[in-house]
């Protein structure tokens, strides 16, 4: 005969296999999906690395370019920093595609192709310095650099679409580990429930009979004590004077759930009004982004108009040099239109003074010509000096984009938290009115108890033989539950 407590321990012990199981099960997508993670996150740092090199690779050609436009040698040290700067992403990249052959000869490709471009840039820079600034500037516009760079741009493309992909894919893979380990617990968890539901249906259901007979005694032992509580009177007056201090307690009570209430419905309130503005600033946030953003094009563009002015400056200098030719020749011409017209005599006379107008004209010419050209000068300085305050802005506006990225990020998660909060404050809210209502309902509970107490003050002549009843079916419940112990001392159930 199976006793009470191996029932029990066979339902446990059940349901502790089936929680096993859905453990086991659990670990192990919890596991795939902490390696799919891991995954994503290698292909992460690829994509930092990959960026690293080409944030090099600009940052060498920016050096370049200053020091060509304005020859200002404090541009070569810091060319020379990103130059011993270039190897270390391409070794980290190597270790972390090592395992994709594919994606080593994308890596090969774009190696090769910002090899190339750093070695052009040194190469304008030796060309500038040894042949000199006109030289240097000609193999610049020769648009081989701007080559190069289309070329490590369209390789690069290739190498970040390919690891995008790749993130694609184990996200999708991260996905489904989490979707099967929600399947898992969820079909797993409800498994537990059907057998330990059935299990206690069954215990329920053995218990049940067993005990009935018992239960059948209880009752009828029950309607005996109804008439027999003579000496229950004076217990029941001390019962109504403690139940009278309980209703003032609970009315206490009541009254400061009732404020708990309303103190939770006004975090509620805040907490809305919270994540309002949270998501005003977010909005607000973005606004100064996108304007970041706007900034950030105009800056281009003026780079690219103040190089259009260079070009026109060296343009408007290469006309200048033949005015000045011009006005050298023209005042030899009429040098020597002087010369002869003296020569003539006084025929002669009236050439001559329109031949020494022309060499004042010619004078005048030159004159102006210098001073275009110091003019023109003075703007390719400007110009020069423009290009890099705008690249120092640039980089400026740069960085203000990506700290506004992540003050976006933090409204963002604000408002999630406040938004979490507010959930709790409802939540909150909520309970605290059940409990009032608790509260309200076993208030009135206790009143009637109290009533029920104060009218509980009858006789109980047969308490006695009652309880010895009462004690003989206790007994026999006890050898239902525990039969092999009260066999080995059978002295307990004789007293």
């Amino acid at each position: 005969m199976w006793t009470f407590g191996k029932k029990i321990a066979m339902g446990f012990a059940l349901a502790f296999v089936l929680m096993l199981f859905v453990g086991g099960m659990a670990y192990r997508s919890i596991e795939s999906l902490t390696r799919t993670s891991y995954a994503v996150s290698h292909t992460g740092r690829v994509l930092d690395q990959l960026a690293l090199l080409m944030r090099i690779v600009n940052d060498t050609e920016s050096q370049q370019r200053g020091y060509m436009l304005t020859g200002d040698e404090t541009y070569l040290p810091q060319m020379q920093a990103s130059r011993e700067a270039f190897p270390k992403p391409i070794k980290e990249l190597r270790e972390d595609l090592a395992d994709s052959p594919a994606e080593l000869q994308m890596l090969a490709a774009v190696v090769e192709a910002a090899q190339a471009k750093m070695d052009y840039c040194a190469r304008a820079v030796e060309v500038y310095r040894s042949s000199g600034r006109d030289t240097g500037l000609k193999l610049v516009q020769t648009g081989d650099g701007k080559a190069l760079m289309d070329d490590l741009v369209a390789k690069a493309s290739v190498l970040e679409g390919s690891q995008r992909r790749l993130v694609r894919q184990r996200a999708d893979e991260v996905e489904a580990a989490a979707s099967t380990a929600n399947r898992a617990i969820g079909y797993g968890t409800l498994l537990c429930l059907v057998v330990i539901t059935g299990a206690g249906f069954i215990l329920t259901r053995a218990l049940t009979q067993q005990i009935g007979s018992a239960v059948q005694h209880v009752q009828r032992s029950s309607n005996e004590l109804q008439s027999a509580a003579t000496q229950q009177a004076a217990g029941a007056r001390e019962s109504s004077t403690a139940m009278t201090e309980i209703t003032t307690t609970i009315t206490e009570l009541l009254a400061a759930s009732r404020q708990i209430a309303e103190s939770a419905q006004r975090v509620a309130a805040v907490a809305e009004q919270t994540v309002d503005a949270a998501r005003t600033g977010d909005g607000t946030v973005q606004l100064a982004k996108d304007s970041i953003t706007g900034i950030r094009q105009q800056v281009d563009m003026v780079v690219d108009h103040m190089l259009d002015l260079g070009r026109k400056s060296q343009q408007i200098g290469a006309v200048l040099d033949i005015v000045s030719e011009l006005a050298e020749q023209t005042n030899i011409l009429a040098i020597n239109a002087t010369i002869e017209a003296t020569g003539a005599g006084e025929m002669g006379r009236r050439f001559g003074v329109v031949a020494d107008e022309i060499r004042k004209l010619a004078d005048r010419v030159a004159g102006s010509t210098k001073e275009i050209r110091n003019l023109i000068d003075d703007v390719r300085s400007a110009v020069n000096t423009t290009v890099m305050a705008t690249e120092t802005g640039s980089k400026a506006v740069d960085l203000g984009a990506r700290q506004f990225s992540e003050v976006a990020t933090a409204f963002t998660k604000i408002a999630g938290l406040v938004a979490t909060t507010t959930d709790a404050a409802r939540e909150i809210e909520l309970s605290t009115k059940q409990q009032t209502t608790a509260v309200e309902q076993v208030n009135v509970a206790i009143s009637n108890t109290a009533q029920s107490t104060r009218e509980t003050e009858a006789s109980s002549a047969q308490t006695f033989q009652t309880a010895r009843q009462l004690s003989s079916l206790s007994r026999e419940l006890l050898r239902m539950v525990q039969p092999q112990e009260l066999a080995a001392h059978p002295e307990s159930v004789a007293a």
